[in-house]
This record gives C-alpha cells, structure tokens and sequence, in this order.
C-alpha cells in the first residue's frame, strides 16, 4: 500500500537514541572492574524501567519500549566487546591503562588527580578520563618523574608525573 493512504497518526516514530561514548573504530574496549559494574547496573536500571511501562496509549508504550530496547542494544554491544583490564597485574611503576595519575601541570603548585579509563567510564568531573583521550595517551608508559608535553596551538602545557597508582 501507498503510504499515501496512511494516517499520520498511524506512523511509528523512530526512537532518536544518543550514541555511546566515542570509542574509535578498531579499538579495544577495555574497561576497569568498576567500569564494567558500572555497564551492567546501566543495563540492569534499563531492563527494570522497561518491565512496568505503565503508559495507557499503546502507541506511547511502543515507542518508550522501543527507545529502552535501542538504548539496551548499544550498551549490549559494549559490554559483550568489553576486555576488563585486571589493575592488580598492571606494573606499578609505569602508566598504563587504569593508573591514577598524580600529575603536576605546568609550573602550578596544586596537584591533580587523573585515572585512565575505559570510554563509558570517563567523567572529567570525577578526574576520570578516557584512554583514547590525548592527554591519556600522552601519559601512557611514563614513569615517575617523567614529563608528557601537551602542544596546543598557542602554548604547550607540561604534566609531571607525581605517582602512580593502580
């Protein structure tokens, strides 16, 4: 049939769904035990808001249904691709996936606090920041000690690196 014989109201809306965090492509999914239990309450929290749906109009339910159900498909997708890094066999010494990064930046007398996490995991405002992040990857395989250089466009900022913990 034509969809010109269709009512308007008849239309299912598609349900317009945020993609995840940016993770590129090809990259590994890796994840921290707390980034994973993080993954699988997020998908725990949707399954029980899509169970009830106590929407009377049916066409509602669907489309709240079906948002759930979009939702739920990306965040399956990330937590059946996850790798969990085990912190315990990183070396302690040297910055890999998971450290906490105590890290003097520049010539400020403050210190700040950076973990390097999974991409679902990171949240600048908790100091956690995504291991495919340029400052991220400046830190990698740094030492005590070491300094990464961060070259912006008017300026370079310099982070030393105070300790490392996992």
């Amino acid at each position: 049939m034509s969809r010109g014989f269709v009512k308007e109201d008849d239309q299912e809306e598609i349900p317009l769904v945020p993609p995840r965090a940016d993770l590129p492509s090809g990259a590994a999914n890796y994840v921290t035990v707390v980034g994973m239990e993080e993954l699988l309450a997020e998908k725990s929290r949707l399954i029980t808001e899509r169970e009830p749906l106590d929407i009377n109009d049916d066409k509602d339910r669907r489309i709240a249904f079906n948002h759930i159900n979009a939702k739920l498909k990306l965040l399956n997708g990330r937590i059946n691709n996850a790798i969990t890094v085990d912190l315990s066999k990183q070396p302690s010494d040297v910055v890999r996936f998971g450290a906490k990064v105590t890290l003097k930046i520049d010539k400020a007398k403050e210190i700040i606090l950076y973990q390097i996490v999974g991409v679902d995991e990171a949240d600048v405002s908790k100091g956690k920041i995504s291991f495919v992040s340029p400052i991220a990857n400046l830190l990698m395989d740094k030492k005590i000690g070491d300094k990464a250089i961060l070259k912006l466009p008017k300026m370079e900022r310099v982070f030393e690196i105070v300790d490392i913990q996992y």
